[in-house]
């Protein structure tokens, strides 16, 4: 039997409007062979969470530029934890301040990418430190 495919959620939390960017790392996410499943426009962390419990995804990738990173972030790697879901990884990306990231990873996220990360490279850190769960 085949390995099974690395899942990952790609959700926009909050009031953030601007899907492009979520969209094309969707995309790329997809070319680079991994499932993927795409939550739309202004979820909840409540819906993201339950999302990817019900889809049995290996990491939520989040994309927010609305400046609510700092708040709906956090909010979702203590969700999964109240969850017992706490081994889906949550990353997240967009329009956040590199004096926010430490803040974000000491709350559970595990990484950050800012604008001008080459889809590629979230990629390749998605391949290098996500592993399919049991």
């Amino acid at each position: 039997m085949a390995e099974r495919m690395i899942r990952i959620l790609v959700g926009k939390p909050g009031l953030d409007g601007h899907d492009r960017g979520a969209k094309i790392i969707a995309r790329a996410f997809r070319d680079a062979g991994f499932e993927v499943i795409y939550t739309g426009l202004h979820q909840t962390p409540d819906q993201i969470v339950a999302a990817a419990i019900q889809e049995d995804v290996d990491c939520i990738g989040l994309s927010i530029l609305s400046g609510a990173h700092n708040t709906l972030l956090p909010r979702v790697c203590q969700l999964l934890k109240e969850k017992s879901a706490e081994d889906i990884k949550v990353f997240g990306g967009g329009v956040i301040p590199e004096d926010d990231i430490p803040g974000l990873k000491a709350a559970g996220i595990a990484e950050i990418f800012t604008p001008g990360t080459s889809t590629a490279d979230i990629s390749g850190w998605v391949r290098d430190n996500i592993q399919p769960r049991a």
